[in-house]
């Protein structure tokens, strides 16, 4: 890819961002492609050697506050036209309680996702006590002189123990990849908002 095409096609991703911020990113990325030029790199070695432009804009995306892109795509309208404000009103017994429960259906989701999270760790919280638990037992099974219970106490120990690590492995795991999806959904709400303008 030649360096012009590689910047317009920046420059058309980026498209609804604010003007001075898109000639900043543009002008780094230029800059970037023209050093790697006077280095020694072809133009196609040099945007090669280059993140691609959806990661690129995924790393921009996720810099941009969404009140900048707000203020930047929401340019208020100088004289509202009468029939738009009319059917905003009449239409808001519909799209106001529409909004409101796809809000509480996305809050819902969350609290549960994160309610099953915090289970695994309490599961795995759990078995750290019982394995504690069992080593005590173990130990006074083997001062009576039971050494059947006390070989089964240790056979629970092991158990315990390798239960609460896969529990802990397991929240770890399910907490790092809510977070992922959350950033990637704001991301992705962030790409969709700014757009190519018309």
């Amino acid at each position: 890819m030649k360096k012009e095409a590689f910047l317009n096609e920046l420059r058309s991703r980026l498209s609804g961002l604010p003007q001075g911020d898109l000639e900043d990113r543009i002008s780094f990325y230029a800059e970037m492609i023209d050093a790697r030029i006077e280095e020694g790199m072809s133009e196609e070695d040099a945007i090669a050697g280059m993140e691609s432009v959806d990661q690129i804009v995924s790393q921009i995306m996720s810099e941009i506050p969404v009140s900048q892109l707000v203020k930047t795509k929401v340019k208020p309208e100088k004289g509202h036209k009468a029939w738009k404000v009319v059917l905003l009103i009449c239409l808001f017994p519909i799209w106001f309680p529409l909004l409101i429960a796809f809000g509480a259906v996305l809050f819902s989701l969350l609290i549960a996702v994160w309610s099953v999270i915090i289970s695994f760790y309490i599961v795995a919280g759990s078995l750290v006590i019982a394995s504690l638990a069992c080593i005590i037992a173990t130990g006074a099974y083997f001062a009576l002189g039971d050494i059947i219970a006390g070989v089964g106490g240790f056979g629970a120990i092991f158990v315990c123990i390798g239960l609460s690590i896969l529990f802990f492995l397991l929240s770890i795991v399910m907490s790092k990849g809510i977070v992922k999806l959350s950033h990637k959904m704001l991301i992705g709400f962030k790409t969709s908002f700014v757009g190519k303008e018309a």
